[in-house]
């Protein structure tokens, strides 16, 4: 079908520009094809059902006959074309019609049209072997210890009722309504049986601490102003007085730090001191992943710095499209509550997207130097090496293997391991090969929050 292309390369981007020529003849051996299916099943008054003449349909549907027929050939020729070239379009780009190109065919000259997409970029990949490269030092301390210690004593206590005044941390369960200047209740603004941690900033109107010192069956009314950019966009800059009764009150009951509380946590613990000893080992396994994430990091900056790419801008898109989904997430906020709080505070979705952007396109451009340093490399994952994976994280998960697998391969991760493993016998390679400088001590709670 396809006469002729063309394939331009646009400068400084990751498009091309693909101009093709289809012949008349067999445009209008489309045009003809749709008349003559057109026919057998057009229903036109005084025409039996398949005969109705070429002729009275082109009168009355030859514009759009000749217009879809201009999309089949396009469609046609772009599936020819795409099978032929390597410069195919991103499964992030859809092709875009240029201005100028052929819509609807005219059968006495061939047809023509131009399309703009992006491409998988060039990159131009710099060294990565022999780099020396800082690595902070990271000293696991008894403070250190004590927290994850804390973090096990307070996810293992228990909740027990609880008598006398509300105080901070307590757990208390509410009726609250709005109460207008007469001191009556506001119709429909009763919410029963609301529960909360007194002191957490959890309750809507914001009176969770209002409530220390309130006794069980007791009423307070507060007068609560909110700020211009309050949380809330429809109490943000209002004045409300907000009735609270609080109906019970709940404490958190600590365990005590001991050989029985060990045991409770797992039965692989006979004592304290066995705890004490994994939490160490935990800890000490996780700097070392986190040093080692540090190290890669810090080596990619240097390879990115010497390497050239341009990200084609619907990659980026999806990525920070897929960063805001992550983020409503993350938070679990609805869409329409974020761009809610945004718009209160003078942004919107574009605002943060255009925030992130920078970011975003960093990781794509590392993320593509790292398949390359793959491909250069020769990487591959081997069956043995992913069945081997699979059977770790069974036994993490406490799950038979087989089954881990028949998950992963039903919902398409199977990739997703194969691309870890061979991301680590990549960096395995290319860490042995780089200069590592001892840089300066940082503590651990430092190593993952950006202080490093």
């Amino acid at each position: 079908m396809v006469h002729e292309k063309e394939i331009q390369h646009l400068d400084e981007t990751s498009q091309v520009k693909l101009r093709v020529t289809v012949k008349k003849e067999d445009v209008k051996a489309e045009y003809d094809k749709l008349l003559k299916e057109y026919a057998k099943n057009a229903h036109i008054d005084g025409f039996r059902k398949g005969k109705v003449p070429p002729s009275v349909l082109e009168r009355k549907f030859g514009e759009s006959i000749r217009f879809e027929a201009g999309q089949n050939v396009m469609e046609a020729a772009l599936t020819e074309v795409f099978a032929q070239i390597e410069e195919k379009p991103l499964a992030t780009s859809i092709p875009k019609l240029e201005d100028g190109s052929d819509v609807k065919p005219e059968f006495d000259r061939d047809f023509q049209f131009t399309v703009t997409y992006d491409v998988y970029p060039k990159i131009q990949l710099g060294p990565y072997r022999g780099l020396e490269v800082e690595q902070p030092v990271v000293r696991i301390t008894e403070e250190d210890e004590k927290r994850e210690l804390e973090a096990l004593v307070e996810q293992n206590s228990f909740i027990v009722e609880k008598d006398g005044e509300a105080a901070e941390g307590d757990i208390a369960t509410v009726n609250y309504w709005e109460v207008n200047e007469e001191g009556e209740e506001v119709p429909q603004s009763r919410r029963s049986d609301y529960t909360f941690t007194i002191g957490k900033g959890q309750t809507i109107f914001d009176f969770d601490s209002d409530v220390i010192g309130m006794k069980k069956g007791e009423i307070r009314t507060f007068t609560k102003s909110f700020p211009a950019d309050y949380k809330i966009p429809e109490l943000a800059g209002t004045t409300k007085r907000i009735s609270v009764e609080l109906l019970t009150l709940k404490e958190k009951k600590r365990p005590e730090l001991n050989d029985e509380l060990a045991q409770d946590i797992s039965e692989k613990y006979k004592t304290l001191e066995d705890l004490k000893q994994d939490i160490r080992k935990r800890l000490e396994e996780t700097a070392q992943n986190r040093v080692r994430a540090l190290t890669i990091e810090r080596l990619m900056d240097k390879v990115l710095e010497q390497s050239s790419l341009v990200v084609p801008q619907s990659m980026l898109q999806a990525e920070l499209e897929h960063t805001w989904q992550h983020f409503l997430e993350r938070n679990r906020m609805d869409e329409n509550i974020v761009l809610k709080i945004l718009k209160a505070q003078g942004k919107s979705k574009e605002d943060l997207l255009q925030e992130w952007k920078p970011q975003a396109e960093k990781s794509l451009k590392v993320r593509l130097l790292i398949e390359e340093m793959m491909k250069k490399e020769q990487i591959e994952a081997t069956t043995e090496e992913v069945d081997g994976l699979i059977k770790e994280q069974a036994a993490e998960v406490s799950m038979q293997p087989e089954e881990l697998r028949a998950y992963y391969e039903k919902n398409g991760y199977l990739e997703s391991i194969k691309h870890d493993i061979k991301e680590k016998k990549l960096f395995d390679a290319i860490l042995a090969d780089t200069k590592i400088v001892q840089g300066a001590e940082v503590k651990f709670v430092d190593i993952f929050q950006g202080n490093r």
